[in-house]
């Protein structure tokens, strides 16, 4: 298998397994929180959003340097209309977050007893619904794009879209350490005594 073959590989594998994870914590907290809330919703809502943050960041941290931690199609769309990614890794992305998806809500469902696959018992249609995933979308690119433009340019890895940072002085970069001048330190001095 040739190398870009294999980072390929690699990184629709980190997108399914990633979007897998979340989905898994997402419907498994919504889940144990619905059943240790009893009945109160504000509580099941406020478990359910620390937990999904929480393994969000963790999913982020982990699967980031492999393949861009997406997890969601319109990230990728947006990555791809954008020039990060191709259009065909864009494509290869949201298989794969879909198969993640369809797989983490599977596992969650079987974690908790729950039928494997079963169809929702709350109605989640109408303009206020679509305007609402509007919204999130818009936050979620948002914050994504504010935050990759703040970062500072260095060396552009190979194996992902990313830039990620190289130590000083390794191969394909050109920065040199920087070499700070040693402070003299001095022993301390006893106060005299007279």
């Amino acid at each position: 298998m040739t190398e870009l073959r294999l980072v390929m590989a690699r990184s629709l594998v980190s997108e399914c397994v990633g979007t897998a994870l979340l989905l898994t914590a997402v419907v498994g907290s919504g889940i144990m929180g619905d059943r240790l809330s009893g009945g109160n919703a504000a509580i099941a809502l406020l478990a359910n959003s620390l937990a999904t943050g929480a393994a969000l960041v963790v999913l982020i941290l982990t699967f980031g340097p492999i393949s861009g931690a997406h997890f969601n199609p319109v990230v990728s769309f947006a990555d791809a209309s954008q020039g990060g990614l191709s259009w065909t890794t864009a494509m290869g992305y949201v298989v794969a977050q879909v198969l993640g998806a369809v797989l983490g809500v599977a596992v969650a469902n079987v974690m908790f007893d729950e039928p494997m696959f079963s169809w929702s018992q709350h109605a989640r249609s109408g303009w206020s619904q679509a305007f609402s995933e509007f919204v999130a979308t818009f936050g979620l690119l948002s914050v994504i794009w504010s935050r990759s433009r703040r970062r500072t340019p260095t060396a552009t890895s190979s194996r992902s879209h990313l830039p990620l940072p190289r130590p000083c002085g390794s191969p394909g970069t050109t920065a040199r350490p920087v070499r700070r001048p040693h402070r003299r330190v001095r022993a301390p001095t006893a106060p005299v005594r007279a």
